[in-house]
């Protein structure tokens, strides 16, 4: 699949959000952690107590932010080096959320995290009627 942007990163970063939600891959995720922009967008969302959100091996630019220390948190296993798990507890969940950060583990658990990101956002009610027509097992 290949998406193409309808904007630029420069102009996107000139709105407001309510929450910021990173994709994993790789080298993605490394671009992510390295843009001083991106750094700087995610420090000012946690500063304004919006959410900030990231799957796969995405929380590494979490972590680069300084976002994870003290809180509950997963990856895509592997993707978080010793440095940046260090104050950092650690699940093996599909989807861990600690007050705004929300972390997720990767392409399995993709539908969890967007359908955690919906309720967040909009609430249970909606949550369940995105859910609803996917057939998911409960």
């Amino acid at each position: 699949m290949v998406l193409i942007a309808d904007t630029t990163l420069d102009a996107a970063l000139q709105n407001d959000y309510d929450m910021i939600a990173l994709p994993g891959g790789m080298p993605g995720a490394n671009h992510l952690r390295d843009d001083p922009r991106i750094q700087l967008l995610l420090k000012n969302m946690a500063t304004q107590n919006k959410y900030v959100a990231a799957i796969c091996a995405a929380p590494k630019a979490l972590a680069q932010a300084g976002l994870l220390n003290g809180k509950n948190v997963t990856s895509f296993p592997g993707s978080l080096d010793a440095k940046q798990l260090q104050g950092v507890n650690y699940l093996e969940q599909a989807v861990v959320i600690d007050g705004k950060i929300v972390t997720s583990r990767g392409p399995g658990t993709a539908m969890d995290f967007a359908l955690t990101l919906i309720e967040l956002l909009m609430g249970k009610t909606k949550r369940l009627e995105v859910e609803a027509p996917l057939q998911r097992p409960m």
